[in-house]
């Protein structure tokens, strides 16, 4: 598994009123220098961004995260509490996390760019790094419920979950691709944005696509754990439902991002690969205002089989492997729902620090019992 980035740190301090260039040359001279003349003492804005990257060179406190025991195909699942700590950035990145430092000085201000925010491209390719995000200023409010969050510029629902272009793969036809690549769509469609499910409804349409001639076992575990959910037979792992009792969605409005490819395996066997986020912007279902967002993201991989060669029933998926990270919900509880962790829930965690919008290393795993932490929702 990949190693756990460092998180994004909140830069509360004003701005210095030296500029980046001067800095620059500052630290050109001293180098050239090599330490033989004493240059000036250094403004406020050097000095703390030396106090910043010594502070870098010092690990951050983490703990291991949450997990559940899983067999042969069955889930990873892995949940992650709710906000403890945050890391420190060099000065270089001050406007990268406070954008109102540059867009305060123009017409409309931070308003009005995010009351409009530019969408971004769809994801083609596994992103290099964390995207960038606010400094926890901002705060999410019903009207604007991904306020602060990288989520602000994703599309919305089922328009972010694109097909790729289909081509004949493994002997089975580019229509058997196509078939394949829109199954798998309305797949996660009906088990992550579906609103009954989302509401804690049972995800009768996702179960529905499913095969149940080439997997003897994956339907009646899955029924099962929506009947009778325990920690082996957890339906989170496939489906995102909340406790209707508990909480509600703001709006209506799921963010997503992610990609997906395709690929051939046996002769007869068309594999698709999944790859989304998926950002849940949540309040108390008994009222109050206070938003709270839960991030899951999921990794499938489902077979579309041909009935000619495999013991399969046209048009349904089989599921070859699927895997799950949870974030900024109860760790722990396998009731069948997550549990978005509000402020007055929040727990201090020693445990690694994630950042949940991180989409540039693969999903995150562990035997541990202790259950971790992110730099944001």
């Amino acid at each position: 598994m990949s190693s756990v980035p460092p998180p994004d740190r909140s830069d509360d301090e004003p701005a210095p009123s030296l500029s980046d260039e001067q800095l620059d040359a500052f630290l050109r001279e001293a180098a050239e220098d090599g330490g033989r003349s004493a240059p000036k003492e250094p403004s406020a804005r050097a000095r703390m961004v030396a106090a910043r990257l010594r502070e870098q060179e010092e690990p951050a406190p983490w703990r291991a995260p949450q997990g559940a025991p899983t067999g042969g195909g069955r889930e990873r699942r892995r949940r992650w509490g709710a906000v403890v700590g945050v890391v420190a950035l060099a000065a270089v990145a001050v406007i990268a996390l406070r954008p109102s430092l540059v867009t305060d000085h123009f017409p409309g201000g931070e308003a009005e760019a995010a009351a409009s925010p530019t969408p971004l491209a769809a994801e083609t390719a596994r992103p290099t790094g964390a995207p960038g995000g606010s400094d926890g200023s901002e705060q999410a409010t019903r009207e604007h419920p991904f306020r602060g969050s990288p989520a602000l510029r994703w599309a919305d629902g089922a328009d972010a979950i694109e097909v790729p272009e289909a081509e004949a793969v493994a002997g089975m036809s580019k229509a058997d691709a196509e078939l394949a690549l829109r199954r798998t769509k309305e797949f996660l469609v009906a088990a992550n944005l579906d609103p009954d499910v989302i509401a804690g409804g049972r995800p009768e349409k996702a179960l529905g696509l499913l095969d149940p001639q080439a997997q003897k076992d994956l339907l009646p575990d899955q029924r099962r754990g929506l009947r009778e959910p325990s920690r082996e037979n957890d339906p989170v792992g496939l489906f995102s439902r909340f406790d209707p009792d508990e909480v509600r969605l703001a709006g209506d409005v799921v963010k997503v991002r992610g990609r997906m490819s395709l690929a051939g395996g046996k002769p007869g066997e068309i594999k698709v690969h999944a790859d989304y986020t998926f950002v849940y912007p949540l309040v108390r279902a008994d009222g109050g205002d206070h938003v709270e967002r839960t991030i899951v993201r999921r990794q499938i991989t489902t077979l579309l089989l041909d009935p000619d060669r495999w013991y399969a029933t046209p048009g349904k998926l089989a599921i070859h492997e699927y895997k799950v990270n949870t974030f900024n919900t109860a760790c722990a509880v396998y009731d069948g729902y997550l549990h978005p962790v509000f402020p007055e829930d929040r727990k201090q965690g020693t445990g690694p620090s994630v950042d949940p919008y991180d989409r540039s290393g693969g999903m995150r795993d562990t035997q541990g019992e202790e259950c971790g932490t992110v730099t944001r929702t």
